[in-house]
């Protein structure tokens, strides 16, 4: 829904900077992910929402999103295991879609999966999982199978 209403993921991201930091303990990490559509993305990880979305979207900007159009588009709190999915729709818009907070490896393929289901999107013609990343917001090789 984010991914259709940019602005909306800017007065959600708001309404985390109040409530997260209270949430943040010592040693754990978030993870947030921005996006401007077919323009670019940037993923940070750090400990305070605010200056973690803050940094994605300077990413997002970096990687050729302009100002406007980079909106955070996922936080997680811990940032667990998570997945970025190519989205292509069948009338040839394309996208990409983030899901975080996964316990798991296999727990954040299986998220990738749903999110790529067409019995659930029947408006995607092509969907994969481009990117993973371990709970401390590494980069995980697709290497080998999912």
């Amino acid at each position: 829904m984010l991914r259709l209403f940019p602005r909306c993921g800017q007065v959600l991201s708001a309404l985390i900077f109040l409530s997260a930091p209270a949430l943040a303990q010592e040693g754990d990490t978030g993870i947030a992910f921005a996006y401007a559509p077919e323009q670019g993305s940037g993923m940070c990880s750090g400990t305070d929402p605010a200056s973690t979305i803050e940094c994605a979207k300077e990413k997002c900007i970096a990687n050729g999103g302009s100002a406007d159009d980079c909106a955070p588009v996922a936080w997680c709190y811990p940032a667990g295991w998570s997945v970025g999915v190519g989205v292509m729709h069948k009338e040839g818009i394309h996208w990409s879609e983030y899901s975080c907070g996964w316990p798991t490896r296999e727990a954040a393929l299986a998220a990738g999966a749903v999110l790529c289901d067409t019995q659930f999107r029947e408006f995607i013609d092509q969907c994969f999982v481009g990117q993973l990343w371990d709970e401390n917001g590494q980069p995980v090789s697709l290497e080998g199978g999912m």
